[in-house]
């Protein structure tokens, strides 16, 4: 019984909550916006590769969120690969969830798996260099 009522409500995924720092990117316009502003600001952008029905990445999903309003000064964006699966071909993303993290236009780590440590360790390596 419990099972069906937590059915009912879906939490809206991090980049669609109003109050997350997360930008969700439907469409590849979306994503090439955040990319070249990324890319000219010299930030570090964190690009969460996921899917809807992937148990690991609801998982992470709160850390990352947690992780985008304590970051402020990277961009965190969101991609599910199944709206977006041109641009997570272009990255050649063969699992999920992956962690991409570029600067200045260049990939400079990633990643894959829901590695909670990991990610926030680099993260912190990456955005002041």
């Amino acid at each position: 019984m419990g099972s069906f009522f937590s059915t009912m409500f879906t939490p809206p995924t991090a980049g669609d909550d109003p109050n997350s720092a997360v930008v969700a990117a439907h469409s590849k316009a979306t994503y090439d916006h955040q990319w070249e502003a990324a890319k000219s600001s010299g930030k570090l952008m964190v690009i969460d590769f996921s899917a809807s029905w992937c148990g690991p990445c609801r998982f992470i999903e709160p850390a990352f969120k947690e992780m985008a309003s304590r970051f402020t000064d990277v961009v965190f964006v969101k991609i599910d690969v199944d709206e977006l699966a041109d641009v997570a071909r272009t990255w050649k993303v063969e699992a999920m969830p992956t962690f991409v993290l570029a600067k200045g236009g260049k990939e400079v780590s990633r990643v894959v798996g829901a590695k909670k440590d990991e990610l926030e360790r680099k993260i912190g390596m990456f955005r002041s260099s």
